[in-house]
C-alpha cells in the first residue's frame, strides 16, 4: 500500500500513479491561460494555492522526472508560434510575463499531476494525493472498475487533444481566409494595371507585326531590283558584243577599198 509519504518520497511509486490525471478535476478545476491542453507555471502556482516562486523550485530540482512527464521549455519560434496560437496575454506585469521572457515553461495534465505528488506543503496537493491513494485503494479492490475508468479517462484525455487542436486549427484557417480576403483586394487595384499593361503589349505585337510585313516587302522589291540588274548587266554585255561585230565589219570593209 502506498502512504503519503512514500508518494512524497519515491519516484517510483509517482510514476505509477502518473497516469491518473482525472483527479486533478475531482479535487479543483484545473484551468489553462492557453485554452489548450497546457499549463503555464502561473497555471500551477494558482492550481496548487502556492507562490510562482515555489513551482519554479520545485519544476528546477525535479526536471528530469518533470520533463519525462510532459513539462517542457518553449523558446525562439516554439514560443512565438505558441503565444500566437494559444496565449492571450495582456502587457501588465502579471500576465504578461510570458512575452518577456526567452523561454515559456508548460507542464502536461500528467506533469501537473507529478507536482501534486511532490509538493509537501500545498493543501489542494495533499488532497490530490489523498484521493489518490483513495483511488489505488479502490483499483486493488476492484480491478474490473478501474479497466473501464482507465478507459474512460483515456477517451476524455482524447477528446480534450482532438478539441484544443480543433481550436488552433480553426484560428490558422482564420488567418489564411484573412490573408486570402487581403490578396484579393491587392489583385483587385492590380488589376487596372495589368489590363494597361496587356493593351500596350497588344500594340506592340500589331507594331512588330507591321513591322515584318514591311520588311518582307522591301526584301521583295530589293529582289525585283537585283533580278533587273542582272537583266541589265546581260544585256549590256549583248549590246557589247554587237559592238565589236559593227567595228570588225567596219574595219574589214576599209581594207577592201584600199586595194
Amino acid at each position: 500500500m502506498y502512504t503519503d509519504s512514500v508518494l512524497l518520497e519515491s519516484r517510483s511509486a509517482r510514476s505509477g500513479m502518473a497516469h491518473k490525471v482525472e483527479v486533478l478535476d475531482k479535487v479543483k478545476a484545473l484551468a489553462f491561460s492557453t485554452g489548450g491542453a497546457q499549463a503555464t507555471t502561473r497555471d500551477v502556482a494558482n492550481y496548487f494555492e502556492v507562490p510562482l516562486k515555489t513551482v519554479e523550485k520545485l519544476a528546477e530540482r525535479h526536471r528530469e522526472e518533470l520533463i519525462s512527464n510532459g513539462m517542457s521549455v518553449l523558446k525562439g519560434s516554439d514560443l512565438r508560434g505558441y503565444q500566437t496560437d494559444k496565449l492571450s496575454v495582456s502587457s501588465g506585469p502579471e500576465t504578461g510575463y510570458p512575452q518577456r521572457r526567452s523561454g515559456l515553461t508548460v507542464f502536461s495534465r500528467r506533469a501537473v499531476l507529478n507536482v501534486a505528488m511532490l509538493l509537501r506543503d500545498s493543501v489542494i496537493a495533499q488532497r490530490v494525493r489523498s484521493y489518490l491513494l483513495d483511488v489505488e485503494e479502490s483499483a486493488r479492490a476492484h480491478p474490473g472498475v478501474e479497466a473501464v475508468r482507465q478507459s474512460t479517462e483515456e477517451l476524455r484525455q482524447t477528446v480534450r487533444t482532438l478539441a484544443a487542436g480543433y481550436g488552433s486549427l480553426d484560428r490558422r484557417v482564420g488567418n489564411l481566409e484573412a490573408a486570402g480576403a487581403e490578396l484579393g483586394a491587392v489583385l483587385q487595384e492590380l488589376g487596372p494595371v495589368i489590363g494597361r499593361l496587356s493593351t500596350r503589349v497588344e500594340r506592340m505585337d500589331h507594331r512588330l507585326a507591321e513591322t515584318e510585313r514591311r520588311t518582307e516587302r522591301t526584301e521583295q522589291v530589293v529582289c525585283a531590283m537585283s533580278q533587273r540588274l542582272a537583266d541589265m548587266g546581260e544585256e549590256m554585255r549583248a549590246m557589247r558584243r554587237e559592238l565589236r561585230g559593227v567595228a570588225h565589219a567596219l574595219g574589214t570593209g576599209s581594207e577592201s577599198e584600199d586595194e
